[in-house]
Formats: C-alpha cells, structure tokens, sequence
C-alpha cells in the first residue's frame, strides 16, 4: 500500500528567520513538504501559479503584495490552494479582513509547533483553524442568531467529546484516533451536532458551545 501525498505547502514572508523557523516547524511533520518560499506577496502568488500547493502560508503585511491581496488572488485564480494566514496581528478588522479575503485558517505567530502542524492538517482536509485566541474575538463578536434552550436538542457525551476535540483544532481523523474510532464515524456524529445546533459548520458548534459555555477555550 503506497504511502499518502506529502501536504505541500507554500510560505511567504518577508522575514528570512522566520521563513526557515516556520519550515522547521512545519517539517517536523512527515506528512508535510515545504515546496517553496516567498519575501513578498507578488512572489508569494507566482509561487503559487507554479506549485500549486495544498497550503500558503502567508504573512499579512509584506512587500509589493499585502497577504489579504494575496489571498484574494490565490482564491480566485487558484482556489485547490487554501490559505492559513500567520500572523501577529490580532486585531479584529485584520482578523474579519483576512477571513473574508478567503482565509481557511488565522493563526498567530505566537502559536506552537503542535498547532501549526494541526492547522496545516485541518486546511489541507478543507477544514478551517483558527488560534484560540482568535477564536475568542469572534466569539465576542458574534450577535444574534442565539438560539433559546427549548430549541436546542441535547448532545450525547460522545457528541461533546468529538466538540471539545474539534474546539483543540483536531481534525477528523485526530479525534478519531482519540477516541478509537473511525474518521467516517466522527464525521457522522459532527453531523447529528450540526443538525442539534442548527449550525452548518465545525467553527460555527464550536463558537455556539463556546458562548453558551458548554466548552471553555484554553
């Protein structure tokens, strides 16, 4: 049985030291391949055009081309390519910026190595991962729409397991091996969650859970 494809991944900042410390990073994964580097956002989007990888890694703020430009770009002229922007900015009009360009995933700079692999993992999947950090701002951002209790259908014990998984970022298959299940079973049990919470994605049920406080971000 043949080995699955390495995710390739672009990056692109316009700080050598940090390029090669994300590398490492990254490459401290077997599953993940760097294909290629970028100092700025027009090289990052060329960069793209001819790897076309699974995953950019992009800065916002870089010469020539900023990461938001980028990322609009590369959704519109490449959308195989999904973006995790890494960051230090964690202000709320850069994250809804970002997100909006066609970010899949928002993480900052001050993330571990654990969680920039599992964010690399989540995008490629078609996932999205967000920092907790970030996560909480669009928590606090997030009005209307709540529902009341009598509404809400109650979540098994298992259902709230695979939530509070996924709200660590895990992906389907790391909940998973988790819990000694299959993935297809994970992927059945975020189903019945979504259809309880009247959600339509993961990110949605983990911020609904998170402002009615069922979960608390670590």
């Amino acid at each position: 049985m043949s080995e699955p494809k390495p995710i390739r991944v672009v990056l692109a900042d316009d700080h050598a030291v940090v390029r090669k410390g994300i590398r490492e990073f990254l490459e401290e994964d077997k599953a993940i391949q760097v294909v290629a580097e970028a100092s700025d956002g027009e090289e990052a989007v060329a960069v793209v055009a001819r790897e076309k990888p699974d995953v950019a890694v992009f800065d916002i703020q870089m010469p020539k081309m900023n990461g938001m430009d980028a990322t609009r770009r590369v959704k519109k002229e490449f959308p195989q390519t999904r973006v995790l922007m890494l960051t230090a900015y964690d202000d709320d009009p850069y994250i809804i910026a970002a997100l909006q360009a066609g970010a899949k995933g928002y993480l900052l700079k001050t993330s571990s190595s654990d969680e920039l692999v599992r964010a690399a993992h989540a995008i490629a999947a078609g996932e999205s991962a967000l920092s907790p950090a970030v996560a909480k701002k669009l928590v606090l951002r997030a009005t209307g729409g709540q529902l009341t209790e009598e509404t809400i259908e109650p979540l098994t014990d298992r259902e709230m397991e695979i939530l509070r998984l996924a709200t660590k970022g895990m992906g389907n298959k790391q909940i998973g091996i988790a819990l000694s299940i299959s993935d297809r079973t994970v992927q059945g049990h975020l189903a019945n969650i979504y259809s309880k919470l009247h959600v339509g994605t993961r990110t949605e049920a983990v911020m609904f859970a998170v402002r009615e406080k069922w979960i608390t971000l670590e």
